[in-house]
């Protein structure tokens, strides 16, 4: 098991990011790297809350830990600091044994020359899970939330 770091600045309010986070429509368009699509099955944002999400290669070409083409993860959201930091713990559905195991992300958000800085820390990522794939996905679903929270329409949003 390993960890990685990610981090990304975008030109918008914690406030908005965070929103950003515990919204099942928004995670569904930005926590999704570029070729797959993301279906939300369940989303409870509160502390001790449960998730359930499905990534799916759009192109019959990569190989999901779930089923053939899929990626489903379930887990929990464990702390969540208003505008600050939202902790998640989830596992991948899966019968193989090399990507079992449960999975930490911490996502913080601190104030940064007019906008923001997201840091990702993945905590126990299963060694079957190339850490280049991982740290790039997630730097790809970093640039998709940059877009969505840096639009005025969502940072519109009470």
């Amino acid at each position: 098991m390993y960890s990685t770091r990610v981090s990304r600045h975008v030109r918008a309010s914690r406030a908005a990011v965070y929103r950003a986070l515990l919204d099942a429509d928004a995670i569904a368009a930005w926590r999704v790297p570029t070729g797959m699509s993301s279906h939300v099955h369940a989303f409870d944002p509160r502390e001790g809350g449960a998730f359930r999400v499905s990534l799916t290669y759009d192109a019959p070409v990569g190989t999901g830990k779930s089923a053939l083409h899929t990626d489903t993860y379930h887990g929990r959201f464990v702390k969540l600091v208003p505008n600050e930091q939202v902790v998640e713990t989830f596992e991948f559905e899966t019968s193989d044994p090399a990507l079992r195991g449960t999975m930490r992300m911490t996502t913080t958000l601190t104030d940064a020359d007019g906008g923001t800085d997201v840091l990702v820390v993945h905590e126990g990522i299963p060694d079957a899970v190339p850490a280049a794939d991982n740290a790039t996905g997630t730097r790809m679903a970093l640039a998709n939330l940059a877009r969505l929270v840096e639009g005025q329409e969502w940072c519109g949003r009470a």
